[in-house]
């Protein structure tokens, strides 16, 4: 399996989100980037934040932030931790 935009624009959105706190979330505009609303709403479809427009993550949204933002860092090359 491969990234596509989908995919991709997902992960961008995910790794917005806050993992300092559980009570901080994102709101997606309705006037955002089209495929900022789309990827918001597949996220909440998926189970990994609590609004349509983007909200809270879930626990599973957690997990799934955790390891994003780890490949990300480590191939920003960042290891840093």
């Amino acid at each position: 399996m491969r990234f596509n935009e989908e995919l991709l624009a997902e992960m961008n959105l995910l790794v917005l989100f806050p993992m300092h706190s559980d009570l901080e979330g994102i709101k997606v505009r309705s006037d955002a980037a089209p495929e900022m609303v789309a990827a918001a709403k597949r996220l909440f479809d998926k189970g990994l934040t609590s609004a349509i427009d983007g909200g809270y993550l879930t626990s599973t949204g957690h997990e799934v932030v955790e390891h994003a933002k780890s490949a990300l860092r480590i191939l920003s090359g960042d290891f840093r931790g």
